[in-house]
């Protein structure tokens, strides 16, 4: 099982390899399109964009993972619910490529199904041949979220709780949001607003996902202290900004 933390909706991964001399430093040009996908339950296939802007030969993999999260975060494991064809690819300057993204197994039902999840690991391969023989080669990673909708249900939405929690060391305080609906809530755009009105940023990025059936936690970028005298959140959730109910820590006033 692969454990890793998600910053934002598709992570450009920058993976450097030393040639011959740090001097001179050789972009890779590939590019994705788009950096999410949903599936209908109806739909068996969706499918991805290739792209290299770069003036190399560019060699990529795709893998794909499901994604589920428990007490220790995100998680991914090898899936065959999801095939991408082809998972291995090469692009000339300028040259697309379409990758299929195939259903291979059935849509979540069921009165009670929430949404799948999934990752679509996009790798470069470094280029080991003679052509290139001098400089640093980076090599881009590209992390994409699929979701495939549950049978009868027209529109998936998250059902949050939220809450604060002091550690017991008191300087640090645990953000936990649990969602109880039948989809993810994307969040982004963390912000404190006191009851003076006084605005603190807490995370200008994507803080996260929160899948269905998941809770997360997130320790917060502010001292207990700024939370003291009492205020709101305010957080950007699938792309609308809310105010959210937190049931903050008794401690922490």
């Amino acid at each position: 099982m692969l454990n890793f933390w998600l910053h934002c909706v598709a992570r450009p991964i920058i993976i450097s390899a030393l040639l011959l001399s740090p001097s001179l430093a050789v972009a890779s040009g590939l590019q994705v399109s788009p950096i999410s996908l949903s599936l209908e339950a109806r739909e068996t296939a969706s499918g991805l964009t290739l792209s290299n802007s770069g003036s190399n030969i560019v060699h990529a993999q795709v893998r794909v993972y499901q994604w589920l999260q428990n007490e220790k975060g995100d998680q991914l494991i090898p899936s065959r619910g999801l095939l991408a064809s082809p998972p291995m690819i090469e692009l000339k300057p300028g040259e697309k490529q379409l990758i299929r993204i195939i259903r291979a197994k059935a849509p979540p039902q069921g009165s009670d199904a929430v949404e799948d999840a999934y990752r679509i690991f996009v790798n470069e391969i470094p280029n080991k041949s003679g052509s290139q023989t001098t400089g640093l080669q980076f090599a881009l990673s590209y992390s994409l979220p699929v979701f495939v909708q549950p049978v009868g249900v027209t529109k998936t939405s998250p059902q949050l709780q939220w809450s604060t929690h002091l550690q017991p060391d008191g300087k640090e305080v645990i953000l936990r949001v649990s969602n109880s609906g039948n989809g993810r809530a994307q969040l982004a755009s963390l912000s404190f607003i006191d009851t003076a009105g006084n605005s603190t940023v807490i995370n200008p990025g994507l803080l996260g996902y929160i899948l269905p059936d998941a809770t997360m936690n997130w320790t917060l970028k502010i001292p207990p202290s700024a939370l003291a005298a009492g205020g709101k959140f305010k957080v950007m959730m699938n792309g609308t900004q809310t105010t959210p109910d937190v049931t903050m820590d008794s401690s922490i006033r």
